[in-house]
């Protein structure tokens, strides 16, 4: 994990539990995209601003939430990014959409494959509120310096990471 520098944790999505349990593993401060729609919540629109949420508008291109992102990584900051785009219906990971690494590349940082398992059992999409059992667990993998992946296209780039992530998911599905 860089020490400082900015860096784009990319990570599966299975349920809300997700950002808090990534950053909490962290000894740096996480910052993450929130659909702009989740702002119109009064009490979740508190809470992720607590936590430093950048808004991001998903119909159409989403500019202010890739500027303020652009800007945070360029102070050195870290951002959070879920390339599915949306929390997973089955709790297996979901194809990246396309476009959603252009904050890797347009700002030359670090990235950092992160995997999540048991969330999507603790609170699936499906359902209205959490269970507050089972096993929830996190891995890191290792960074990959901008000089990995600079000459990777995007769509070579969305396959290295998608291959990576579906590697460390394998090894949190392995160890339960």
């Amino acid at each position: 994990m860089p020490d400082n520098g900015g860096v784009v944790v990319v990570s599966n999505h299975q349920s809300y539990f997700d950002p808090p349990l990534i950053a909490a593993g962290l000894r740096r401060q996480l910052n993450f995209l929130a659909r702009k729609s989740l702002f119109r919540l009064k009490f979740f629109a508190w809470l992720i601003g607590m936590l430093d949420a950048i808004p991001l508008e998903t119909e159409g291109i989403g500019f202010e939430g890739i500027k303020e992102s652009l800007k945070r990584l360029r102070n050195g900051e870290m951002i959070l990014v879920f390339p599915e785009g949306a929390r997973t219906w089955e709790g297996e990971i979901a194809p990246f959409l396309q476009g959603s690494l252009v904050l890797a590349q347009r700002s030359k940082t670090t990235i950092l494959p992160t995997a999540l398992s048991g969330c999507y059992e603790a609170w699936p999409r499906i359902k209205k509120f959490p269970r507050l059992w089972g096993r929830i667990r996190v891995i890191y993998g290792k960074p990959i310096p901008y000089s990995e992946f600079e000459n990777l296209n995007e769509e070579e780039l969305r396959r290295l990471l998608e291959t990576r992530i579906a590697e460390l998911f394998q090894i949190l599905k392995t160890k339960r």
